[in-house]
């Protein structure tokens, strides 16, 4: 791999026209001309590509044809387009009884009421808006209003610790802050203003929502009076832990999201417009969350079924109830809808479910023969994306579809999927840099649209990610077979996977160095079957300290959320490490679960 000084900045992304006066083929426009030709051919095959900078690179794209992103809409454009014609159905409703819906015509006047009560009360162009709220109902109307704006819209999981969240507003130079009541005792000394949605009684300072949002009815003002938001602007600023450990903003464009959300969407069949019923219960403050689930299905004039929580009873009522036909669910729920007695409590032929994705763990082979056995009738799909690349990268199954066939195309199990249209994807050898044949594992490597602009106020660690030909460094290992299905096979980057949240060693790592009592310490993440891995360390105690390992792992507890806690912990006498000083997590994680399993 190219060392991070070789690394220059990156290049704009090719753009696929969608110009109707433009040839039949969708050209995707390069210096290069044999590129420029395979794209024209809208080539089926997996293409290994040579180009001229090099005889021996090896470039894997779709095997379905490329597809046209159009260059002059917004993210809400995009996303609320046609919805006048389906006012009266439901695009939101909350799973709970009595929870709030929304109809497309409500979604529509709601957006606009908020972006013009943003513009009213000075928010403009570029600023940042960070949003700490649950799943809810109105949670796309705040996101999309706050890019309707033309302000920037920042994720932030309402039940991280109050320090967590004044973190994110500060390295984001946040204006203002949306909050529920349950987040606002966290929100309300960060600084800045903030929006309570809610019960505003028990909000004393914050702007509540609804006398906002009449205050910008009575006011008129227009949405684009002022700075009108451009494609390229960014609209987009989730906090990602990348490959370093260390969260930062993933700074996304209109054309970034509406890039993603035309690849990853390219076979839904016109029969399911207005159709589909996704479930919502994976985080809306993720990428995944308000794009992949919320934004893709709204395009599509579906209906979310909003959830906030798991618990199965609730979850399987939804699912019947709500006739859902899609569930982006994590592999602890798969595991309970598996295993629980109370899915013996339901009637389950009843379900209208056509297929779950899980992307953000891993999916065991004795969970998915398990799974498939009691839902013989439901395709398991599964996916693979990160924040750098706006979502979602590679997935499962294309769904069919005119442009594609209608023949649904799934790829192997044990796969993450194949590569969506309009992206670029190599395997490089990590020591030398070099792109890799078929069958051949390496640093999994992404080229598009959808890569994202850079880190926030970042420049070294956007260069250590994105390299000078504009290839995203995912710091996962993976390969490509000869059908042109992926395969996930190790993680450079050392992220723990906690039921589907990130947890970053580096973070729980300087938390246990704070402490007086520890001498050293390292954080890794461990294999377990419910949560799919959880956080583990091994900690040097100082010759003579009184803390017990109890203790340590109450130090951490205290200052982090609950999904980030340690869930084992075991003193040593020294953390393994390479000659130039790097944790040797894997060596720790075998010695740790050899130990647990002669205990």
């Amino acid at each position: 791999m190219p060392s991070p000084s070789s690394r220059g900045p990156m290049p704009r992304p090719p753009v696929v026209s969608s110009n109707a006066n433009a040839a039949p083929f969708l050209q995707l426009h390069t210096h290069n001309h044999h590129h420029q030709q395979q794209l024209r051919m809208g080539d089926a095959a997996i293409a290994a590509v040579h180009l001229h900078e090099s005889e021996e690179e090896h470039i894997f794209r779709s095997r379905f044809p490329p597809v046209a992103v159009p260059d002059d809409v917004t993210v809400p454009e995009f996303v609320l387009a046609d919805a006048e014609a389906y006012a009266d159905k439901t695009a939101l409703v909350e799973a709970a009884p009595g929870g709030r819906s929304y109809t497309y015509g409500e979604l529509v006047r709601d957006v606009a009421r908020f972006a013009r009560a943003l513009r009213s009360i000075g928010v403009r162009r570029g600023h940042v808006v960070v949003v700490a709220l649950p799943n809810l109902a109105v949670y796309p109307v705040v996101s999309l209003g706050i890019m309707s704006a033309g302000a920037v819209f920042s994720g932030v999981n309402p039940r991280a610790v109050a320090a967590e969240i004044k973190k994110q507003v500060e390295d984001s130079e946040a204006r203002l802050v949306v909050a529920d009541a349950v987040a606002y005792d966290k929100v309300k000394d960060a600084g800045v203003p903030v929006i309570g949605i809610g019960d505003v009684a028990r909000l004393p300072g914050a702007i509540g929502w609804d006398e906002l949002l009449a205050m910008a009815d009575r006011a008129g003002a227009p949405v684009v009076a002022l700075e009108p938001a451009q494609q390229s602007d960014l609209c987009a600023l989730p906090y990602s832990s990348g490959t370093t450990g260390v969260s930062k903003g993933v700074m996304l464009s209109h054309r970034n999201l509406v890039s993603s959300l035309c690849s990853s969407m390219f076979a839904v069949g016109q029969e399911l417009v207005g159709q589909v019923v996704t479930l919502g219960l994976m985080p809306f403050f993720h990428i995944y969350g308000i794009t992949g689930i919320c934004c893709a299905t709204l395009r599509h004039k579906g209906t979310v079924v909003v959830m906030d929580r798991f618990d199965l009873r609730a979850f399987l009522g939804a699912l019947l109830t709500h006739r859902v036909m899609f569930a982006p669910v994590v592999p602890p729920v798969m595991l309970a809808m598996v295993k629980s007695p109370v899915a013996d409590e339901f009637d389950l032929s009843g379900l209208a479910l056509r297929s779950v994705m899980t992307a953000a763990a891993p999916l065991a082979p004795d969970l998915l023969a398990a799974f498939e056995r009691k839902f013989p009738g439901v395709q398991v799909e599964e996916a693979y994306g990160l924040t750098e690349h706006s979502c979602i990268t590679l997935t499962h199954a294309s769904g069919g579809g005119e442009d594609v066939g209608s023949a649904v195309q799934v790829a192997k199990k044990k796969s993450v999927g194949f590569i969506l249209p309009n992206l670029e994807v190599k395997f490089v050898d990590p020591d030398t840099g070099r792109s890799l044949p078929k069958n051949t594992p390496g640093e999994i490597c992404v080229r598009s649209q959808a890569v994202m602009q850079g880190y926030y106020r970042k420049k070294e660690e956007t260069e250590r990610t994105i390299d000078a030909a504009g290839w995203l460094h995912t710091g996962d290992v993976g390969y490509i077979d000869d059908d042109g299905d992926v395969f996930i096979v190790d993680r450079i980057k050392e992220l723990i996977k906690y039921k589907g949240f990130q947890v970053a060693p580096a973070e729980l790592e300087a938390i246990l160095l704070s402490h007086p009592s520890v001498e050293d310490a390292a954080v890794f993440g461990l294999p377990d079957e419910e949560a799919g891995e959880v956080p583990a360390s091994c900690v040097v105690r100082r010759r003579g300290a009184p803390e017990s390992e109890a203790d340590m792992m109450a130090y951490v507890a205290g200052r982090v959320a609950s999904y980030k806690k340690l869930r084992l912990l075991r003193f040593v006498d020294a953390i393994p490490k390479s000659v130039s000083g790097k944790i040797l997590r894997r060596q720790l994680r075998d010695e740790f679960v050899k130990k647990t399993a002669a205990a």
